[in-house]
């Protein structure tokens, strides 16, 4: 942590501001990035105080970073994590090069459910410390703030030690860390009150985490549309905004669903309808779109084009987890979007900076770059934000700073 403000400068800023009515980008707004050519961005006590053109002459500054030109934009916003786990699923990608596809090997007691076995068997202290280390993963590809989901415990003790841990980690982290209640998630067949079960452990989950969302995983051979609308029933009932998994498989109602309750979020959309989509790009919910599911599985990606074009709001999450999507890095998922959701690299810039921001409430803390915003900003090692989006499997950005907190690759 550095002592008094530090300044960076001779700076591409890349301000990634949204227009004055606030609110996530919509449409061709998401190409609108707001950049100062040569410029400056000051932090002091953790927090932005200048943004500007040219060099700082009318403050003192304890440390100075010249960016010789480079690219200095928010750190960027992963906002659908599942990075609190325990144990590993290495087992499962010999099963997959054998053809066995996703769902086959959840319905078999793979997949989530053997997650499951040892986050319950996981004391929370390790969860956290495991957690921990995956942020100083994500840290370094460029991500600040991050959602983290419970959803590996299933029945209602295992999820508050899941919640117990992302809290004890959000504690200490120098980023928000955001929890999610994910309460819906594999079906657990020992226990045919699940439903009812998760009702009664969100309320005590609320109680912990005021403001979190409630989540869900809506698909065949995991939680129904009818177990969902329960869930999301009894969420409304404590005002309790929900989020959703859906149309990852299989359009299964859950798009819709969702929309119905006014989800902050609908994520994955990789199965969905054309209507499901322009009905989605008419409401406020925003689209999080999770490409690293189609590198890793079956190369099914979600059709941000139609979300966009007709006006929708789209982010791009990382989705991190030990199965699906084994990748820390928001950064790879916009090089992923931008190749194969058909976004643009402005569009890809503003899905994991403000657009990720607004899905867990934060768009007036992080996710841009302005006077009053958290002072978490990175500089990239390139001279054009564009060159984010286009190089895959990067070295991450040359300086991380998180409120202050400062670290300096090491080349």
């Amino acid at each position: 942590m550095v002592e008094g403000s530090v300044a960076i400068e001779n700076a591409r800023v890349v301000t990634c501001v949204p227009p004055a009515e606030g609110g996530a980008l919509r449409g061709a707004a998401m190409r609108a990035l707001r950049v100062i050519e040569r410029g400056h961005v000051v932090i002091e006590r953790g927090m932005i105080v200048a943004v500007g053109e040219g060099p700082v002459t009318d403050r003192a500054v304890a440390m100075r970073i010249d960016a010789r030109g480079r690219v200095a934009m928010p750190a960027l916003v992963d906002c659908h994590t599942h990075a609190c786990w325990a144990g590993d699923r290495f087992g499962e990608w010999e099963l997959k090069r054998a053809g066995a596809s996703y769902l086959e090997i959840l319905k078999s007691g793979g997949g989530i459910l053997s997650t499951v076995e040892a986050v319950r068997a996981a004391p929370a202290k390790a969860l956290a410390s495991r957690l921990a280390e995956r942020l100083a993963e994500m840290r370094a590809t460029g991500t600040g703030a991050v959602e983290v989901k419970t959803g590996y415990g299933l029945d209602a003790a295992n999820e508050l030690k899941m919640l117990e841990a992302i809290l004890a980690v959000q504690a200490v982290w120098p980023a928000p860390v955001v929890p999610t209640l994910l309460l819906g998630h594999a079906l657990d067949a020992s226990n045919p009150r699940q439903v009812d079960d998760m009702c009664a452990a969100l309320e005590r989950a609320a109680d912990l985490a005021p403001g979190a969302a409630v989540d869900a995983y809506c698909e065949d051979g995991a939680w129904s549309v009818a177990m969902c609308r329960t869930l999301f029933g009894k969420a409304r009932r404590l005002g309790v905004p929900v989020r959703l998994h859906a149309d990852q498989f299989n359009a299964l109602g859950g798009l819709e669903l969702a929309l119905e309750f006014g989800a902050r979020s609908v994520d994955h959309l990789e199965a969905s309808t054309p209507g499901g989509l322009v009905a989605l790009a008419a409401s406020r919910t925003i689209a999080v779109l999770l490409p690293a599911c189609g590198f890793a599985l079956d190369g099914r990606f979600a059709d941000a084009r139609t979300i966009i074009d007709r006006g929708g709001a789209v982010a791009v999450a990382s989705n991190w987890n030990p199965g699906s999507a084994p990748s820390p890095s928001v950064a790879f998922a916009a090089a992923l979007a931008s190749r194969h959701l058909r976004m643009t690299a402005e569009e890809c810039i503003a899905a994991v900076t403000h657009n990720a921001a607004c899905v867990l409430g934060l768009e007036r803390q992080c996710g841009s770059l302005a006077p009053g915003m958290r002072g978490d900003v990175i500089v990239l090692p390139h001279r054009d934000e564009r060159a984010l989006v286009h190089e895959v499997a990067g070295p991450g950005p040359d300086v991380s700073i998180l409120a202050g907190d400062v670290q300096v690759r090491v080349a």
